[in-house]
């Protein structure tokens, strides 16, 4: 009889055990069946998904935005400079291209390698004076350049003559028999600008040689019966200071 019981007793405890074992077990399918609804249904995480999709796409939308103003930036190739070149080559061609200033001579000399050439250094209202190649040595004595008020074209492409870079040019009155410089109105002093009441704008920053657009301007330059230095007959003016003149010379041209 107490073997039969322990035998029972032995049963009952294995059986006990093998119903912890599959309790265990369905416990288990339904915790994982719970946090897959909860993933699926959990508002939090919606939210948090949404929220993550739409903070993404204002940041492609910001990348492609900087990119785009990048490129206005620079102009498309770019910006200022492209947009400039631009609107310079769709200018009418006119005298208000031109860069004219008055200068000051404060020092001059014979080309070493050339005998009807003057290198000239002009103060024209810039950090450093510009160097100037000019073949005046014929017509204007040396003693009569030195520390002599003129205006100079100052925005021609730098050109070697005779191995010397001009950076700009002194504007003459001239006949093939005479030259004259043309002489600012009183009072100017270097870096005035040179401008026409018909013809305002802004000059380019450097004449482009392949558009030959000095060598269009230059046969409407020319002296009147005053003097007056002029462009179809727009006379050359210094603000508040007066015109431009050349000291004889009427009617001829101005290069």
């Amino acid at each position: 009889e107490n073997q039969y019981l322990r035998q029972e007793i032995q049963r009952i405890t294995k059986r006990l055990t093998d119903l912890e074992i599959q309790l265990q077990g369905h416990n288990n399918v339904i915790n994982k069946l719970s946090d897959q609804q909860d993933q699926q249904k959990s508002p939090a995480k919606v939210v948090a998904n949404d929220v993550e999709q739409k903070t993404e796409k204002p940041k492609k939308s910001e990348a492609k935005q900087a990119k785009s103003d990048a490129n206005k930036s620079k102009g498309g190739k770019g910006g200022k400079a492209t947009n400039t070149a631009e609107s310079e080559s769709e200018r009418p061609i006119d005298v208000s291209r031109l860069d004219l200033r008055v200068g000051k001579i404060i020092d001059v000399k014979k080309h070493p390698d050339a005998d009807s050439l003057y290198i000239e250094q002009i103060e024209c209202g810039e950090d450093k004076p510009r160097t100037v190649v000019s073949g005046l040595v014929k017509f204007v004595p040396l003693e009569e350049m030195q520390n002599r008020m003129v205006v100079v074209l100052c925005n021609l492409k730098p050109a070697k003559m005779r191995g010397i870079v001009s950076e700009a040019m002194v504007m003459c009155a001239s006949t093939p028999e005479k030259v004259e410089i043309l002489t600012p109105p009183e009072g100017s002093v270097p870096g005035d600008r040179v401008t026409f009441a018909k013809y305002p704008g802004q000059p380019d920053q450097q004449l482009n040689p392949k558009k030959k657009i000095w060598e269009q301007i230059a046969p409407d330059l020319t002296t009147n019966n005053d003097l007056e230095a002029t462009y179809k007959g727009d006379t050359f003016i210094v603000q508040e200071k007066g015109p431009v003149k050349s000291i004889t010379l009427k009617n001829v041209p101005v290069k």
